[in-house]
């Protein structure tokens, strides 16, 4: 690693003792001898296995659920359905006060998602728990699922989320989070170029190396121990108090090493139905996805499309940008209200254009909910966003990265959700990426700072 100090010299202490050093990294030794313990490491008497009975449909009425031959095989201790639950309809974001609740633990009366959990099976091996999922008879009415983003959000849709009563999510600004700076029709008007592309991304998987999962045990008392590989861990606990309507101090979760997150263990999806399955037997739970329902089951990133329109000028200037981007929630909100509403601030991108137009929606359709990944409502984005400059530039005529010179902003320039820009550094970036890249410039670019648009 290489440290420039010739940049923002007046702005950094010199006499650290740790930033700017190496370290080895505390974990590294328990992960080359393989002493890292993990929450599946641990085994404890009497554990009992949970399993789910899912949804074989993306949108389907429940109208009825038989446990009685599944109760009977052997081995099973346990059945849980949604009556079962103490607080069964939530939303992980209510701890911040996003809401409504639209989620169910188990389903009840309906299901949204193929793969949706209604029932719990807890048996003493996972092999008799996995079998007595199998003899669970649940009669469905399949009902019409979307698919599609743009097809849920037209009139007549098939409605997802009755608990929304709509496929989309209500900011306070409307039916999609809205951002308004300048006049960006007289930007298109007075424009030289004006380019209109549309970008698309499809669901992502975590893939983590370790699937989902917790282990949880009783410690008498109504007190329980969960044994966890969130990467949440009070979101975590606070949503489980608040699903179980128990206090938070009776419930004490351990975590420690995650084998892979990029953000996939977040969701609040595991724990609370093993610790109430823990409550209802008195005997420690596992509850541990297998590899298919990781790949199924847990929320990827969400599918997104993003419609940028841009207008610029000969010199290189961008003076307006209008951009239209849908996130796909699935069947819930969990995560994607949140990283919608990231997007709107970031689309204009790290550019100062005195003209710009943000609308985006998080739109509900009949799959798996998405959630958290690496930089989400943001990632795709950017992609979208630094593909549109290339064009741009060759639209032009201009070389990309001088053209991404001309329009870097820089400290005190503000941005489309006025908000000041400070430390932006961006210019500086692209200077070190010019010459690590042996990608000539011309010189007035290498000149530029940062601080004041004139230099």
């Amino acid at each position: 690693m290489e440290l420039r100090k010739s940049y923002f010299a007046d702005q950094r202490k010199d006499d650290l003792h740790e930033i700017g050093q190496p370290r080895p990294r505390s974990d590294s030794p328990g992960h080359v001898t393989g002493k890292t313990a993990y929450f599946a490491d641990r085994n404890f008497p009497g554990m009992l296995h949970l399993k789910m009975v899912r949804s074989p449909y993306h949108h389907a009425r429940i109208r009825s659920i038989d446990t009685s031959e599944a109760q009977m095989h052997p081995g099973v201790v346990k059945i849980l359905t949604a009556k079962d639950v103490p607080h069964n309809v939530y939303t992980i974001l209510i701890l911040i006060q996003i809401g409504p609740e639209d989620e169910t633990v188990l389903a009840d009366g309906k299901v949204r998602w193929k793969g949706e959990a209604v029932v719990a099976v807890l048996a003493e091996t996972e092999r008799a728990a996995q079998e007595a999922t199998a003899k669970v008879k649940v009669d469905y009415e399949v009902l019409p699922a979307v698919f599609d983003m743009e097809e849920a959000l037209k009139p007549g849709a098939p409605v997802v989320n009755e608990y929304h009563g709509r496929n989309y999510y209500l900011y306070d600004s409307g039916e999609c989070r809205k951002v308004r700076f300048g006049d960006v029709e007289a930007g298109f008007a007075g424009a030289d170029h004006v380019l209109e592309q549309t970008y698309q991304s499809s669901p992502i998987e975590h893939a983590p190396t370790e699937t989902t999962g917790c282990i949880v045990a009783p410690e008498g008392n109504d007190r329980f121990t969960c044994y966890t590989n969130t990467q949440a861990m009070f979101f975590t606990l606070d949503n489980a108090s608040i699903i179980l309507q128990m206090p938070g101090n009776r419930l004490h979760f351990v975590g420690g090493t995650v084998g892979g997150g990029f953000g996939g263990k977040v969701d609040v999806i595991v724990e609370p139905i093993a610790i109430l399955g823990a409550k209802l037997t008195g005997r420690p739970v596992s509850f541990i996805y297998s590899r298919e329902e990781e790949m199924q089951i847990s929320s990827p990133r969400a599918a997104e499309k993003v419609v940028i329109k841009d207008g610029a000028m000969k010199d290189g200037r961008i003076v307006a940008r209008k951009v239209t981007g849908y996130t796909d929630a699935g069947a819930y909100s969990r995560h994607s209200p949140y990283g919608a509403q990231k997007g709107a601030g970031h689309y204009p991108g790290p550019y100062t254009i005195p003209n710009v137009w943000i609308d985006t929606y998080c739109v509900y359709t009949n799959r798996t909910p998405s959630s958290a990944m690496r930089g989400f409502g943001v990632t795709i984005g950017d992609f979208a966003l630094e593909v549109q400059m290339d064009k741009l530039a060759r639209l032009i005529g201009m070389d990309p990265l001088e053209f991404r010179f001309i329009n870097a902003y820089r400290d005190g320039d503000m941005k489309a959700h006025r908000q000041p820009t400070e430390g932006a550094a961006l210019i500086e970036c692209m200077q070190e990426a010019s010459r690590a890249a042996n990608w000539p410039v011309a010189e007035k670019f290498m000149a530029m700072s940062s601080y004041a648009k004139g230099a």
